[in-house]
């Protein structure tokens, strides 16, 4: 092994985390045998002109992102987070079951509300949420689908077992660093590529685009899709532009837009143009003023009331952040039982629901142990980790989960897994976390294999948001020689370990019709944010 990690071993002993490249005796994992052998090859003089050689490419590109004020290129390390076939078999059909609960979720809860009816979540959880809006009640979007794209934050525990962390089904983004991330590291470190089997990620723009034409209204034969961005002050722009490039479609924004007769039209050169599908970058209470804030000038009048008509396909669709509360969030897994029949695949972190009383008094005595969280924050805004946090920061945080319990959830100090990267000279350990993407189109649900791994970047630190100085790698599935990629089903995934909830809420299994108890009785499956000007959720939610 190189020079560059000769101090490794000393530094991962520091941190009880799950390191992904190396296991005992520092022996690297099978499907890291590659970059460990493309990194054995390299001294300091080599990475350090590779790494400046990707960050003037994404400055020539435009892949910068705002931090402190200033424009710096996306940080992306030379070390590549890898991940075999067979652990994203478990990370696939896990995202997948999800964004299928979660579809049906937001489905029931904007029409019969069945889920409340049944007992498995409380109707004032709901309609407390900042993010559920009454203004979509009683109506089925355009195409029949609610979370076109989605980003399910996965991390790995000190087990190295792959747990959800949040759920991003509102205004995901990030993608955009996946695309360039690849294209960087195809030059940055090419000699690893050349060996093994990495799957792509250069569908993503074709299947997004394919999705999005497939749920438009049933009367456009010809779909026009557009996307729709807060404009170039937005910090995610790039990725708007990106995209709309990739897919060959108009990026626009609201004031190119105009609701006539409950249809959307688009102002061109040429004069009005139907839209059919509106893929969103923006946050709903600035979408449509007619119906939220009424000062925003970043929407368009009438969107809500086209889509109301079906004329339109709005995507994500409006109200999504309901499913992204994180007190939501500890539901999840139950909603996974409800809707599907299924256990789930992939295990939620463990969390208090502070909204109970036993749960918040525990918290409330063990603040300095935890890490706590706002239930609407994103980008680790307002985010406390308590082992870190000075006793005026703990005296103020306590303050305001008495005053706002819904607000808040708490959750152990989770050490993420570790991945080496770049620092000082040399090669140490630094937390990751990953937000696979993926795509629904009403009948099936792409995950883009890999993801964005986030990392971050200062020794020791558990905040890997890009806004707070985190960076990021290119993540590389990688399969055995000559194994053709396949879509497990349920059945063949391992079940995982099984998240606490606390306070535990059982029950309401035993209110279901007989014949859904039986289903669930037989079913085992085995096992940040920089939100720029305009509330938009970005790559650090």
């Amino acid at each position: 092994m190189s020079d560059l990690f000769q101090d490794y071993a000393a530094a991962a002993s520091r941190t009880p985390a799950f390191d992904e490249m190396f296991a005992s005796g520092q022996q690297a994992r099978g499907e890291y045998s590659q970059v460990a052998a493309a990194l054995s090859e390299l001294n300091l003089a080599d990475v350090t002109a590779r790494a400046d050689s990707m960050a003037r490419t994404f400055l020539d590109r435009g892949v910068t992102f705002d931090y402190a004020g200033e424009e710096r290129p996306f940080p992306l390390d030379i070390v590549p987070r890898v991940i075999s076939g067979t652990d994203w078999q478990v990370l696939e059909q896990g995202v997948t079951q999800r964004v299928r609960a979660l579809e049906a979720f937001l489905n029931d809860v904007y029409d019969k509300m069945a889920v409340v009816a049944d007992g498995v979540i409380p109707r004032r959880l709901i309609t407390s949420s900042a993010h559920f809006h009454r203004q979509v009640s009683g109506f089925d979007p355009a195409g029949g689908v609610r979370v076109h794209i989605s980003g399910i934050d996965v991390v790995r525990d000190q087990e190295g077992t792959f747990r959800v962390l949040e759920d991003n089904v509102r205004v995901p983004s990030g993608v955009s660093y996946v695309l360039e991330n690849r294209r960087a590291m195809a030059k940055g470190l090419p000699e690893a590529f050349g060996q093994q089997h990495i799957r792509p990620v250069e569908e993503y723009p074709r299947r997004l685009l394919a999705a999005l034409r497939k749920t438009a209204p049933s009367s456009a034969e010809d779909p026009t899709v557009v996307v729709l961005t807060p404009g170039v002050f937005n910090s995610a722009y790039f990725e708007h532009t990106l995209l709309a490039g990739l897919m060959g479609v108009e990026l626009v924004e609201g004031r190119d837009l105009i609701c006539r007769g409950n249809r959307v039209y688009m102002r061109t050169t040429a004069g009005e143009q139907r839209v059919d599908v509106i893929y969103k970058r923006i946050d709903d209470e600035f979408l449509d003023p007619l119906q939220f804030r009424s000062d925003s000038m970043l929407g368009c009048p009438g969107l809500v009331n086209a889509a109301r008509a079906g004329t339109v396909t709005i995507a994500n669709a409006v109200g999504n952040g309901v499913a992204d509360d994180k007190l939501v969030y500890t539901y999840v897994p139950d909603l996974i039982r409800y809707y599907l029949s299924e256990e789930p695949i992939i295990a939620n972190v463990d969390t208090y629901r502070l909204e109970d009383p036993e749960a918040r008094e525990e918290v409330l005595d063990r603040l300095d142990e935890l890490v706590v969280k706002p239930v609407d924050g994103s980008g680790g805004k307002g985010l406390v980790i308590g082992p870190d946090a000075s006793k005026e920061e703990l005296d103020a945080l306590r303050e305001r989960v008495t005053a706002d319990p819904r607000g808040w959830i708490a959750q152990p100090v989770l050490q993420l897994s570790t991945v080496p990267t770049m620092s000082g000279g040399q090669f140490s350990p630094r937390h990751v976390d990953l937000r696979p993407f993926a795509v629904n189109d009403g009948d099936d649900v792409w995950v883009l294999p890999g993801g964005l791994t986030r990392v971050a970047m200062k020794e020791g630190s558990l905040i890997v948001n890009s806004s707070q100085g985190g960076g990021s790698k290119d993540t590389w599935v990688v399969d055995e020689q000559n194994q053709t990629p396949v879509r497990p089903i349920v059945e063949t995934v391992r079940r995982p370990v099984q998240e606490r909830v606390w306070p535990i809420e059982s029950g309401w299994q035993d209110r279901q019709p007989e014949q859904q108890q039986q289903q669930l009785g037989c079913t085992e499956a085995p096992a940040g944010d920089n939100r720029g000007n305009h509330g938009e959720d970005t790559v650090n939610a």
